[in-house]
């Protein structure tokens, strides 16, 4: 299997104040964030998509103990 040599998207885990919000229980930001979902799809935003690909986990989920690369 070859690695992801790609940086990993630190907006959608660390800046994004939605999803960030969201994955901290902050209930307005899980608010916004269903309905960013409903609208982009399952994988949310561009960011969201990218940390989808990048760590396997939707933007609204939290990142596992030991993250593992796809």
């Amino acid at each position: 299997m070859v690695e992801n040599q790609e940086k990993p998207p630190i907006f959608c885990e660390k800046l994004c104040i939605v999803c960030k919000g969201a994955r901290e229980g902050n209930g307005v930001c899980k608010a916004i964030q269903n309905l960013e979902l409903k609208i982009f799809g399952k994988n949310g935003c561009i960011w969201g998509a990218a940390r989808t690909k990048y760590y396997g986990v939707t933007p609204d989920k939290k990142l596992p103990e030991n993250p593992k690369k796809k």
